[in-house]
């Protein structure tokens, strides 16, 4: 992978941290593909997690981004009493690697910390996700997001902000 496009991937990553951290939205949602899938497995035990989110369970599973919309619809008309108030967030993002896939598509990976306060408490979660970026114009659309939550204690309210 050449340093440009290293620089533009690390990018467009950052962007989609600071939209969500913004609750920015309709900027956060416009990152994805209609046709995107969000897929965050349940662990089976210490080091083995789920792999078909249609046959096994999944802390959260979206086929297509109708899933995430349907989560900032609730969040904006307050009818998600778990996101009132809503938590300020801080997403960091690291270890961003790139492998090219099929059609111009890539395969991105990162490691993601994200700090959360809500409610007089700060928590953290942390783990790996895998991203798949299909061309988009000068920039990428996210057709699959595959997250790995590591600490998955959950002692409050998980959603896809977490992540």
């Amino acid at each position: 992978m050449n340093s440009q496009l290293q620089y533009h991937i690390e990018q467009f990553f950052y962007r989609n941290a600071e939209a969500c951290d913004a609750q920015d939205w309709d900027a956060y949602l416009s990152m994805f593909s209609d046709d995107s899938e969000l897929h965050l497995p349940q662990w089976d035990s210490e080091h083995v997690y789920t792999t078909d989110p249609k046959k096994s369970m999944s802390l959260i599973y979206y086929p297509n981004r109708g899933g995430l919309e349907d989560r900032v619809f609730r969040i904006r008309t307050g009818k998600a009493a778990s996101t009132i108030p809503m938590p300020r967030t801080l997403h960091l993002i690291s270890n961003v690697r790139i492998a090219p896939l099929a059609n111009d598509a890539l395969e991105v990976r990162v490691n993601w910390h994200t700090l959360y306060y809500r409610l007089q408490t700060a928590e953290q979660f942390f783990g790996r996700a895998t991203y798949h970026l299909r061309p988009d114009g000068d920039s990428w659309k996210i057709t699959r997001k595959h997250v790995l939550l590591l600490n998955d204690t959950i002692n409050s309210v998980l959603d896809f902000y977490h992540l």
